[in-house]
C-alpha cells in the first residue's frame, strides 16, 4: 500500500534519515479549521508511506503535514530552534502521487515538491 501523499525526512546535520519523527496530515476546511486525515512517524529510513489509504484518493484542497521536531531533537538530545515544522500545500491533481520531503537540521529546513 502507498499513500497518495507520503513524507521523506532527511537529517542535513547528520547526513541521514530522520527516525522517529512524529508527523501528522490535515486538511484544511471550508470554515477553516483543520481535519486530522492521518498521523504517522517515520521509519529507518525517514519516510512515512501510509498517511492515508491507496484509495479514495484524496480531494483537491489546502492541506498541511506537520513535523513533531522538537521530539525528533529531544531524542537525539540535540538543541533545535524549530520545535515544529508545518508546511502547507494545495493539492489540484488528487490523481497525482504528492511527495512532501523534509531536509531538517537544528537551526534550519527545507522543503520541495518531490517525486
Amino acid at each position: 500500500m502507498r499513500s497518495p501523499i507520503t513524507t521523506h525526512v532527511l537529517d542535513t546535520a547528520r547526513g541521514r534519515p530522520a527516525a522517529d519523527v512524529p508527523v501528522r496530515l490535515e486538511r484544511k476546511r471550508p470554515d477553516g479549521t483543520w481535519e486530522v486525515l492521518g498521523k504517522g512517524t517515520t521509519n529507518a529510513d525517514g519516510r512515512v508511506t501510509d498517511l492515508l489509504p491507496e484509495s479514495p484518493r484524496p480531494s483537491p484542497g489546502v492541506y498541511r503535514m506537520g513535523f513533531d521536531t522538537a521530539a525528533y531533537f529531544k531524542q537525539h538530545q540535540a538543541e533545535g530552534f524549530y520545535p515544529c515544522v508545518e508546511v502547507v500545500f494545495e493539492l489540484t491533481r488528487p490523481d497525482e502521487h504528492h511527495h512532501v520531503p523534509l531536509l531538517l537540521s537544528p537551526f534550519g529546513y527545507s522543503t520541495y515538491r518531490g517525486s
